[in-house]
């Protein structure tokens, strides 16, 4: 198996949909493999909410079809998640609550300008992500319609829903209510209430009283939580908030595009797509999904069987989610 290599492109001065530039821009990504000579082998994993760029590359591991040799896999840092630039690293001017907001389509766009500088004008074989990484995954979709072979998200959506926005204003008032998260101090107390908050949805209603918890090594409730608080606790404040807030006004409709037409973006998404939602999900949810669905031209619709909710569609997480996303991926890469 080829090992992964990290690096890093200059974007020089990013226009962001807001209107501001972001300065000094730089886009990190992992990659392993090479583009063959059709390069007609290249798979773009964009990153989910709170990720690392390492987290995606159990896509390419284990029983996964992407752990062919033949695919080259490039996982892109996103914007704000800080690997790329963003409010923890981003030029003095811009850093902290500073930073300008982005937009779905601000991260397509550094993703693309990262692709035909790696690889030239290509249609990428798939472009695929579970939660954020499957809402950028849609947004290249319908954005660059004759540029992607194939499209899979998974325990996503194609903008965010109501009880999705719900579950977001409160992890930022858990968050903001510190009052250090207004600076660059380190608002511990807000950050542990955030993990927290988090932790109360992430999962499936049946996840604990099953005792799943169990398998991951968790005694108990408490112990769960704690986990979840000490994670959070290693994240940049500002960096969380500049994606969540990203994340909340997400939709592949919002752009000079579509205007906000969401059906217009959804019918834009020509190539054969994976939906894939999670029937536990308590954050993107399954008629959500199917409601998308319905208005691509070529998706295959599936609901996941998981007990672990929104987690069961992190990468290498559950063994028994995974299998079921494998066949799924494995029938699209084979279309």
């Amino acid at each position: 198996m080829e090992q992964w290599v990290e690096g890093e492109l200059a974007l020089g001065e990013l226009p962001l949909q807001c209107g501001a530039t972001l300065r000094d821009a730089r886009i990190r990504y992992l990659q392993r493999g090479a583009a063959n000579a059709p390069k007609d082998n290249i798979v773009l994993l964009p990153t989910y909410y709170g990720g690392a760029m390492a987290g995606n590359r159990a896509l390419g591991e284990g029983g996964s079809p992407l752990a062919d040799p033949r695919w080259c896999l490039v996982i892109p840092g996103m914007l704000g998640g800080g690997e790329s630039s963003s409010p923890s690293n981003a030029h003095p001017s811009q850093r902290g609550a500073r930073f300008p907001p982005l937009a779905l389509a601000d991260q397509v766009q550094a993703q693309a300008r990262l692709g035909a500088a790696l690889f030239g004008e290509v249609r990428l074989a798939l472009v695929g992500g579970w939660s954020l990484g499957g809402m950028q995954a849609l947004q290249w979709g319908c954005l660059f319609p004759g540029r992607v072979r194939r499209v899979a998200a998974w325990c996503s959506a194609a903008r965010c829903h109501p009880h999705n926005l719900l579950f977001l204003r409160g992890l930022e008032a858990a968050l903001t209510a510190d009052p250090l998260a207004a600076g660059d101090g380190k608002p511990v107390a807000g950050l542990r209430a955030f993990g927290r908050v988090y932790a109360s949805r992430a999962y499936g209603p049946r996840f604990v009283s099953g005792g799943h918890h169990r398998a991951l090594g968790f005694a108990d409730i408490d112990a769960l939580l704690r986990w979840w608080e000490d994670d959070h606790l290693a994240m940049n404040h500002h960096d969380l908030l500049a994606v969540l807030r990203m994340w909340a006004g997400a939709d592949i409709a919002a752009n000079a595009r579509f205007g906000g037409d969401h059906d217009a973006a959804l019918a834009a998404i020509r190539a054969p797509a994976l939906v894939m939602p999670c029937a536990t999900d308590q954050y993107f949810l399954v008629h959500e999904a199917a409601a998308e669905a319905a208005r691509m031209p070529r998706a295959d619709f599936r609901v996941m069987q998981s007990e672990w909710g929104h987690c069961a569609g992190g990468p290498g997480r559950e063994p028994a989610a995974m299998a079921q996303l494998w066949r799924a991926l494995g029938e699209l890469m084979a279309r």
